[in-house]
C-alpha cells in the first residue's frame, strides 16, 4: 500500500512540478500571440489563455459561469483523488494506478491556474512587457477567475485552410489526453472490474 501511495504521489507531484514551470515561465517571458519555434513550424510554443474548458469552450459567460466551471473542476479533481485512494487499498495493477494518477494531475494542474494565477500575475497583453508575478499593484482577477495557459502547438499538416491539430494545449490538457487515451486502451477490463469490485462491496453494507 505505501508503495502504491509513493508511485501515485509521485507522478502526480512529477506531472505538476513540469506543468506548472512551464506555465510560469511562460507567463512571465512571453506575450499573447508570442511564438517560439522548438522543431521548426512542426512544434512550437504559442502563448494563448483559455477562460474556459478544452478549445477554449465556455458554457456560461462571466464571473458566475468561470466560478461554477471552477468549482466543478475542483468536484471532479475530487472524485478523482478518492477513486485513487480506494485503488490504493485495492489489488488493482500499477499500471492502471499511474494512468489514473496522470489524469489526476492534468486536473489539478488546471485547477491552479483557475484558483491562483489571477491573484499572483499581473495582466498579460499583446504587447511587452510579460506578465509580473506577484506584482504590486495586484493580479489581473478575482480569487477563481483566473485564465489557464496554454501554450504547446502542434502543425504536423496543414492542407489549405485546414489545420490537422488546431488546438493549442498545456502539459496538463496533454496528461488527461494520454492518461485517458492509455486507460481505455490498456486498462478498461481492469477498471470495469474495479468498479463491479467497488459496487458489489457497496450493495454489502
Amino acid at each position: 500500500m505505501k508503495k502504491k501511495s509513493f508511485i501515485s504521489i509521485s507522478v502526480i507531484l512529477v506531472i505538476l512540478i513540469i506543468d506548472q514551470i512551464l506555465k510560469i515561465w511562460v507567463k512571465t517571458n512571453m506575450v499573447l500571440g508570442e511564438q517560439i519555434p522548438l522543431l521548426g513550424n512542426w512544434f512550437k510554443l504559442h502563448f494563448v489563455e483559455n477562460e474556459g474548458m478544452a478549445f477554449g469552450i465556455v458554457f456560461f459567460g462571466g464571473y458566475t459561469g468561470k466560478l461554477l466551471l471552477t468549482l466543478f473542476r475542483i468536484l471532479a479533481s475530487g472524485a478523482i483523488i478518492w477513486i485513487i485512494y480506494k485503488m490504493i487499498k485495492s489489488y488493482v495493477s500499477t499500471g492502471l494506478l499511474i494512468s489514473i494518477s496522470v489524469i489526476c494531475a492534468g486536473a489539478i494542474g488546471n485547477i491552479i491556474d483557475c484558483v491562483f494565477y489571477g491573484k499572483i500575475f499581473s495582466l498579460s497583453t499583446y504587447y511587452p512587457p510579460p506578465a509580473d508575478i506577484f506584482p504590486a499593484s495586484g493580479g489581473y482577477a478575482p480569487f477563481m477567475q483566473g485564465k489557464v495557459v496554454d501554450m504547446l502547438q502542434l502543425d504536423l499538416f496543414t492542407i489549405g485552410n485546414f489545420n490537422f491539430f488546431p488546438a493549442i494545449f498545456n502539459i496538463a490538457d496533454a496528461s488527461i489526453t494520454v492518461g485517458l487515451f492509455v486507460l481505455i486502451l490498456f486498462y478498461y477490463k481492469p477498471l470495469s472490474a474495479f468498479v463491479a469490485s467497488f459496487e458489489k462491496e457497496k450493495s454489502k453494507q
